[in-house]
């Protein structure tokens, strides 16, 4: 019955937020991928991934859109449902798709679905000053939250494409000041995407929660990557921060753990990762 109590003393107990917490204190990096079905899930969980987002880039790498706009809340509760099927020992994260969270009352009632109606442990927004007074609605709920920023998907149209953010100095500072305000407002996690390699170092040395980052250099407390362009599925030109682990391997099992060994043993981001 009491399953959490069940599985604490067994070989691969559940990662959860202390477990991540204890991890950034020990020094030791957290690996995380995306994954978008059970099938991918099963893959992540026995390869020893510790973090799996549910990412609104299906939007591009599943269904074929040039941006993750158009997804909805109910592309992301079916594919989260799917994921959950298949993971038991990674914490599982489902990203709150755009405008999904546009105010307080919104935000905490599309959380509670992918808690309870999709198996997430946590969910993920991007953010930025506009969104402190969300995370910390949520947070005030008990919704664990990984707060989003440095270039956020959802607001290419705005930003004028995927570009690296935080490059001059006012525009790092802004970070730096979003990281540590959503941290007070009670995000457990933080989550940067496509910045200086300096810059995560910096912002991850500030906080006290853990840092995964995305093309944002290897000072950052974990590595997230999409699980499609690791295996060598996504066709075109991929994001430099990208790194081929199908290469050498005999499958797709050997390349995600090849992926959590080179995050482990810090081989990976090399500097032509890097920004």
């Amino acid at each position: 019955m009491y399953t959490q109590l069940e599985q604490r003393n067994s070989p691969r107990p559940p990662v959860n937020v202390g477990t991540l917490q204890k991890m950034k204190a020990d020094g030791e990096k957290i690996a995380s991928l995306t994954a978008y079905d059970a099938s991918f899930g099963v893959l992540v969980d026995e390869a020893g991934v510790d973090f799996v987002l549910v990412g609104d880039s299906l939007g591009m790498v599943i269904q074929g859109h040039e941006t993750t706009v158009p997804v909805t809340m109910e592309d992301m509760l079916y594919h989260t449902r799917a994921v959950a099927r298949g993971v038991h020992r990674p914490f599982l994260v489902a990203d709150m798709p755009f405008m999904s969270y546009a105010t307080k009352e919104q935000a905490l009632g599309n959380a509670v679905r992918l808690m309870q109606d999709g198996g997430a442990k946590m969910v993920k927004l991007e953010s930025g000053p506009s969104q402190v007074g969300i995370v910390e609605f949520l947070a005030g709920h008990d919704i664990p939250v990984c707060a989003h920023i440095g270039l956020k998907p959802q607001s290419v149209h705005k930003v004028g494409g995927f570009r690296v953010q935080g490059r001059d100095h006012d525009a790092a500072e802004r970070m730096k000041r979003d990281a540590i305000d959503l941290q007070s407002a009670g995000a457990d996690v933080i989550l940067l995407e496509c910045i200086p390699a300096q810059l995560g170092g910096e912002i991850t040395n500030e906080l006290d929660v853990p840092v995964i980052g995305i093309g944002a250099g290897p000072h950052v407390d974990g590595q997230i990557l999409v699980l499609y362009d690791i295996l060598d599925i996504t066709t075109g030109r991929k994001p430099r921060f990208t790194r081929n682990f199908m290469q050498g391997a005999t499958g797709p099992l050997e390349a995600i753990r090849a992926f959590v060994d080179a995050v482990k043993d810090r081989s990976y981001p090399a500097a032509e990762h890097c920004f």
